[in-house]
């Protein structure tokens, strides 16, 4: 099967031509792509026109019966690299991101580096999640009490006396039993059956294939349910099972994590495709907490939810705001960050730096209900804005002491990450700019 791998916002052109992809498999692709919409986004996550097709703020796997599509982030990595070393590293920061938005224990250095290369994404994550499954099994599936209901000629546990007299009223010879038992056709392991199927149907790599038969083999005997149907609500990790919290968040990732879409059905194919805004955020706010612990602030992700406005007449709350980090000391605001997959400039002869005015406006709104005394930007580093990432440069809202800057994080180099976070959390302040009435 044709595999084709781009990155966000890349073309990749289709047609005839030498190094383009046929028309056929541009219109497969970009007519699943339309079926994977997030919620609240507005339309496909796949341009498709001007033959050529570009990925929208989404990473992941597009994959129809006869033709696949892996979107990469667009990370700076190497430049000196081949394409397959520069794309292999970019898999590698992926899978990194995603290990600690799912707080997952990822080791990357089991993967040779030519398996980085080789592999799409999928393939990459359903060898690691195989990996760790089998080693979970190895020392036994986990199993729960679960009540049943049978029928049965000697009375076992209570019986069911509703059941017995309107099912067994002429024939006494069945008691209706209820009792506890010790099952592994449990709602966690229903899931990781359900994960090994739709994998099993997804993959494309021989090894893989193989690993999720002898899976598949070991879950013989638990009940198949479709993804709709799983209980998520029943999985209860406890002291008895905590070994298993990381492959269930690995489950839900393949199943319905709400980084992504999936679209199924004969002939359609699937989707399974990441929105970079909401991984960066995660990934920057867990990484944040992580660097301020023990230091006597606390982080919150998404936590705000205070309302901009309230209607005059019936005082009902309308708009409600969701910051992306809020870090407070002793429970007051001191610093709120909202995080942006975009790219700014370093030009010198825009002072904006590409940074949005609506971007603005939404801060200097944080700025009026959160009471925060400073509010920051963040966005990825690249080479473009200079060779560290840091505070590039800082404002005072006119008519307020409140200061609002915009920094970088360098994603492709995790080498001090969490010491840099702290640095732009609790480090030296830098000298302050006026922001502009109009902030236009």
């Amino acid at each position: 099967m044709p595999a084709y791998t781009v990155r966000e916002w890349d073309k990749l052109t289709y047609g005839e031509g030498a190094g383009q992809i046929p028309d056929s498999h541009a219109g497969r692709l970009a007519a699943l792509a339309a079926r994977a919409a997030f919620a609240g986004s507005d339309g496909g996550v796949l341009e498709h026109g001007r033959n050529a097709l570009r990925a929208r703020g989404v990473v992941g796997i597009l994959a129809t019966s006869d033709v696949s599509l892996e979107i990469l982030p667009k990370i700076d990595v190497a430049p000196g690299e081949t394409l397959d070393h520069q794309n292999a590293a970019i898999r590698k920061r992926l899978v990194h991101m995603l290990a600690v938005a799912l707080d997952l224990k990822i080791d990357l250095g089991v993967i040779t580096d030519l398996a980085w290369q080789r592999e799409t994404l999928l393939e990459i994550l359903i060898r690691i999640f195989c990996d760790k499954l089998t080693e979970a099994l190895r020392k036994g599936m986990p199993r729960r009490y679960v009540i049943r209901d049978e029928d049965l000629p000697v009375l076992r546990g209570q019986l069911d006396v509703t059941r017995q007299f309107t099912r067994h009223a002429v024939d006494p010879s069945r008691l209706a039993c209820r009792f506890d038992l010790l099952s592994e056709d449990t709602p966690l392991n229903r899931i990781m059956k359900a994960a090994v199927v739709r994998l099993a149907r997804l993959s494309r790599r021989t090894a893989n294939q193989q690993r999720l038969r002898e899976l598949a083999f070991v879950y013989a005997d638990i009940t198949e349910e479709p993804a709709s149907a799983l209980r998520w609500d029943q999985v209860v990790i406890d002291r008895t099972n905590r070994s298993w919290q990381e492959l269930f968040a690995m489950a839900r990732l393949f199943l319905q994590d709400r980084y992504q879409t999936t679209t199924g059905g004969v002939g359609e194919g699937t989707a399974m495709l990441f929105e970079m805004n909401a991984l960066f955020e995660e990934y920057v706010g867990r990484l944040i907490a992580r660097a301020l612990a023990g230091t006597g602030l606390t982080v919150s992700l998404q936590a705000g939810r205070l309302f901009c406005l309230c209607a005059q007449d019936s005082g009902r709350p309308l708009f409600q705001t969701k910051p992306d980090i809020l870090i407070r000391q002793e429970g007051t605001v001191t610093h709120l960050i909202d995080t942006k997959w975009k790219r700014i400039s370093a030009r010198i002869d825009d002072p904006k730096q590409g940074v949005s005015q609506a971007d603005v406006y939404q801060m200097m709104a944080y700025a009026q209900l959160y009471r925060a005394p400073r509010l920051t930007l963040l966005y990825p580093h690249h080479p473009g804005l200079g060779a560290e990432d840091t505070v590039h440069a800082r404002y005072r809202i006119t008519g307020h002491a409140t200061t609002l800057e915009t920094a970088s994080i360098d994603v492709a180099n995790s080498s001090q990450m969490l010491a840099k976070l702290r640095a732009l959390v609790i480090g030296e302040s830098n000298p302050v700019l006026t922001l502009p009435p109009d902030a236009r």
